[in-house]
């Protein structure tokens, strides 16, 4: 791994890495459900900072100081810019539609991915990990969740829930131990309810989702 490329630090960069494969950065997963797994992981990073919480009549913001990151920041911003609190699921939805070039973008100006041109189905640009070691890190997070032998941190913790929620659970059994389902769920388990509600809500609003297209 280069030692200057050692994390962010943030659940949705963690998440579009584990989302991606760290050479070619192929998505594993639709645009929908990872739009949504790293819409939740948006409002968790605000969440984790006591930025914003979940009440039973939506987002409501805890601290308004704006964070140090730009895309939190925005974030935040949209949330204080409404008059009225919204439910989870209809914050999920509207942050989605831009989730995926979002977090890629602030992963690029981190300096974790790098543009290249691509030519399927046309001309176009992918976002390529700028070192593969790097970009399996976040893989190696998810699997200390999973092992018994390591401290759960409440970040590590909300990754390897989003990741399953959003659909990542069977390129994740590829490379963790036969009980990680168990462990995982011990785990969020372990999570306050608010962040453990906003594990299930991602879920279901990928579940609609995949069921929708389905139809």
């Amino acid at each position: 791994m280069s030692p200057t490329l050692e994390g962010t630090g943030r659940v949705a960069d963690d998440l579009w890495l584990l989302a991606h494969d760290d050479v070619t950065g192929r998505p594993y997963i639709q645009p929908r459900p990872l739009g949504l797994g790293l819409a939740g992981a948006l409002l968790a990073e605000l969440m984790l900072v006591g930025t914003i919480c979940i009440r039973p009549d939506g987002v409501m913001v805890t601290d308004g100081t704006p964070p140090g990151d730009g895309l939190a920041r925005s974030v935040l911003g949209l949330v204080l810019s409404e008059h009225e609190r919204h439910a989870v699921q209809r914050w999920l939805l509207f942050l989605a539609r831009t989730a995926a070039a979002d977090v890629g973008g602030r992963l690029e100006q981190s300096g974790y991915l790098t543009r290249v041109a691509t030519w399927r189905f046309g001309r176009g640009e992918r976002w390529v990990p700028v070192d593969a070691d790097s970009a399996f890190a976040p893989l190696v997070r998810v699997k200390s969740v999973l092992s018994s032998s390591q401290p759960v941190t409440v970040q590590s913790a909300a990754l390897a829930g989003l990741a399953a929620a959003c659909g990542l659970g069977h390129q994740l059994s590829l490379y963790l131990p036969p009980n990680a389902r168990r462990r995982l769920d011990e785990a969020v388990g372990q999570l306050d309810p608010g962040l453990r509600d906003l594990i299930a809500q991602t879920r279901a609003a990928v579940d609609s989702a995949v069921l929708s297209h389905r139809v």
